[in-house]
This record gives C-alpha cells, structure tokens and sequence, in this order.
C-alpha cells in the first residue's frame, strides 16, 4: 500500500501549469499551492472543491514566499516570520478546505523550502512551529532522515516519509538539485519501474549508480513534469494490477 501525491493549483490568475481536473482522477493525495509560490483563492478553492469531490486528501503545500521565482529559490527567512508566514499559507488552505466539506490532512514544504528543512535545523523548526501555531498535529510529509522530520517528531507530529518518482537522486538520498544534471527524470519507463521498486520497498540507483534503498508512505510525481496526468493515471493502474494499493495516509 503507498500513496500517490502530486503538486496542483500550480498557477495565478489566468496563468495554470498544473491539470488538476486530470490528476485528481489519479492522485490519493493532492500538495495544494497557498498563494507563496503560486496559487490564489480562486485556485485554491477550485482544487480544494474537487479534491473533496474526488476523495482525495488535501494538504498544504507551504513555501517561501517568492512567486517570481516558484519558490525554488532558498531565502534567509528569520524563523518568527517564517512560522507565521507557514501558518498564514495553512490557514488560507483551511478556509476552502472546509468549505469544500473536507479539511487540510497534512503538511509539505515546496521546492527550496523542502530542501533547505533537509539540513537547516533553524529552519526545520521554524515550519513545525508554524503548523503547531496553524493548530492540529498535521502529519509532515518530507524526506526520511531530513531535520524537518526531527523537529516534527520532537513535537509531537507524525512524520511520513516521501519519495519522488521523477526526480534524481544523490548517494545520500538526498536529491539532485535542478540545476545540475540527473536533477529530473522524464522517461516514463524509468519513472514507472522507479515507482514500482519505491513501492515494493526494492532498491533504486542515484544518479552517480549507487544503490540506495528509500522507504517511503508516499510517492511524490510533480505536477509540472511532462505528461503527469498520463504517467498518473499510468502509474495508478499499474500498481493496481500488481496488487499494490493506492490509498491516501491522511
């Protein structure tokens, strides 16, 4: 059993990068934008609308704040507007959320913010302080072994471990950044036999060819890579035939 996750309301305005109506028939879990690095109450709404329709589980996809630059850019943020900037983005979610019937089930950072709680202590701490201030004990979705997950678990939160379909990764299983080759996969042969060995708890290979084992609850197919509502709706069914069920943790 493993969950399928996905970035959607990706876009502002009349600007859209992700399909959300197209990977909402395939995800378990939907990583919803809350306006930092892209998404507005619009979007937000709509995608929170169809996720509950849908059944699938809403979670807050919280980021620096930097629309200009997708939130892949790594900002020095001091942790008290941190905390409180993580606990606007989930807050904001919250509001469509309920409306929509439904309720934000979990946390995630996005782009440079999930990177950068991989190994900054500081900042770790500053987004499960601003989850605790949003209220509820939200599980966080992250890497394994990352300082997010410390400071989640020293609070109280349950952690859930993720991995990534479509990205590359290092011998430290940590991930490749985009700016360096291996960063992403676009095969979508390899992206399927790297789900079913993620699921199957098999081992896959980092970018240099080391052998690396990632224990995950989650798998994590970004909204923005080419062709994701087919590689969704592909991975689902495949998984499915081979007795590997999809199912949401939240």
């Amino acid at each position: 059993m493993i969950d399928l996750n996905a970035d959607l309301g990706e876009g502002f305005g009349r600007w859209q990068l992700t399909d959300d109506d197209a990977l909402l028939t395939s995800v378990t879990s939907a990583n919803v934008a809350c306006g930092f690095h892209a998404g507005d109450p619009v979007t937000m709404r709509r995608v929170c609308e169809r996720a509950a329709a849908a059944g699938v589980s809403i979670g807050a996809q919280v980021s620096y704040r930097d629309l200009a630059g997708f939130g892949r850019r790594s900002m020095d943020v001091p942790a008290a507007d941190l905390a409180a900037e993580v606990a606007y983005q989930i807050g904001a979610l919250e509001i469509f959320a309920r409306a929509a019937g439904s309720a934000v089930r979990y946390v995630k950072p996005h782009g440079a913010l999930y990177n950068r709680c991989v190994r900054d202590a500081g900042q770790a701490a500053a987004v499960v302080e601003g989850i605790r201030l949003a209220g509820g004990a939200l599980p966080v979705l992250g890497l394994p072994g990352s300082e997010l997950h410390s400071a989640a678990a020293a609070a109280g939160l349950p952690v859930v471990n993720e991995a990534f379909a479509d990205r590359g990764y290092r011998p430290d299983g940590t991930l490749v950044p985009r700016t360096e080759p291996g960063a992403l996969l676009d095969d979508p042969e390899r992206i399927v036999e790297r789900c079913f060995a993620i699921a199957r708890g098999e081992e896959v290979a980092a970018v240099d060819g080391t052998p690396l084992r990632l224990p995950a609850r989650s798998l994590c197919l970004h909204g923005d890579t080419p062709g994701a509502a087919r590689l969704a709706r592909r991975i689902r069914a495949e998984l499915g035939d081979a007795d590997i069920t999809l199912r949401a943790f939240a």
